[in-house]
């Protein structure tokens, strides 16, 4: 089987490409060598590569900043899925297409399942959403698969940025009533390899780590965990605030927990809870001193 990575440099992409399994050959790629945005350009790169899937890990992610740059993270969230879908489609590949908790807008107080209705409060939210839309109408049996919090040791995100600050600044002031579940990049690469070898699979699917936690005690257990590897210097206060205490460019959803027992049964992958996955890429520790955060 041959696939296809695109968005290849991000995150989730870098941690996609460390994990191919062995029974894959496959391309990894990102901007300069394919602009999701150009359609002529997407078609060209899959035409050549001839996939038998096609993984789609790029994204806008930039959640406030989308705000003001509302064009480009339409173009890259929602234009960009639906060329690689009609190149997909055109070609014969499966499309596996990587979409958020932001669909949601958190007035829910149980967890959602993937066919909860969609009603995103942001820029991002909204052009993660109509990405989701323009695959679906463009294939009939695309894998979408919704995640929350994600995190890893790469690019920007929660858990290092945390690690920084925790080593820089003599106290945090952390959002406490935003509820969700951190996904570490590793099991959803995990998840979405299954997913790869699952060819009748198809549909909605929401996957993060077990369990559920606010992003102040998310940062409380960073700082616990990281203070028990000697990644930080020292144990500094954590505050906890409202989310009206910290005001923001973009609305968040306060509670965005995904519903993920369907996809656990069905990738056939038992899920880590969220600390033990968290502990896990701490013990790994690899590229955490290149951003300030070891000794």
């Amino acid at each position: 089987m041959k696939a296809l990575i695109i968005g290849g440099k991000g995150q989730l992409g870098t941690t996609l490409t460390q994990t191919v399994p062995q029974s894959i050959a496959c391309r990894s790629l990102d901007l300069p060598e394919i602009d999701i945005t150009d359609a002529n350009a997407v078609e060209a790169v899959v035409t050549d590569e001839k996939p038998d899937v096609i993984i789609n890990a790029s994204a806008y992610t930039a959640v406030d900043r989308a705000e003001e740059e509302v064009d480009l993270a339409f173009a890259v969230n929602a234009t960009g899925p639906k060329n690689i879908a009609r190149a997909a489609r055109q070609t014969g590949a499966r499309l596996i297409h990587v979409s958020t908790d932001y669909v949601f807008d958190g007035t829910a107080c149980t967890p959602y399942p993937p066919e909860a209705p969609c009603s995103p409060l942001g820029v991002y939210g909204k052009s993660k959403h109509q990405g989701e839309i323009a695959v679906l109408d463009v294939i009939d049996d695309p894998v979408i698969i919704r995640t929350s919090w994600l995190y890893s040791r790469y690019g920007n995100n929660f858990v290092l940025t945390m690690l920084r600050f925790m080593n820089d600044r003599d106290e945090l002031r952390v959002v406490a009533d935003q509820v969700g579940a951190p996904t570490w990049a590793s099991t959803l690469a995990e998840a979405i390899w299954a997913a790869v070898g699952k060819e009748n699979l198809k549909g909605i699917f929401h996957w993060s780590d077990a369990g559920v936690t606010s992003w102040y005690d998310f940062a409380v257990a960073i700082q616990e965990e990281a203070l028990a590897r000697g990644m930080v210097n020292r144990s500094i206060p954590i505050h906890p605030i409202t989310t009206a205490d910290y005001p923001t460019l973009t609305t968040r959803p306060p509670y965005s927990v995904l519903n993920c027992t369907a996809s656990w049964r069905d990738f056939d992958v038992a899920p880590l809870q969220w600390r033990v996955a968290l502990r896990q890429m701490l013990d790994q520790g690899v590229g955490l001193k290149a951003l300030g955060c070891g000794r």
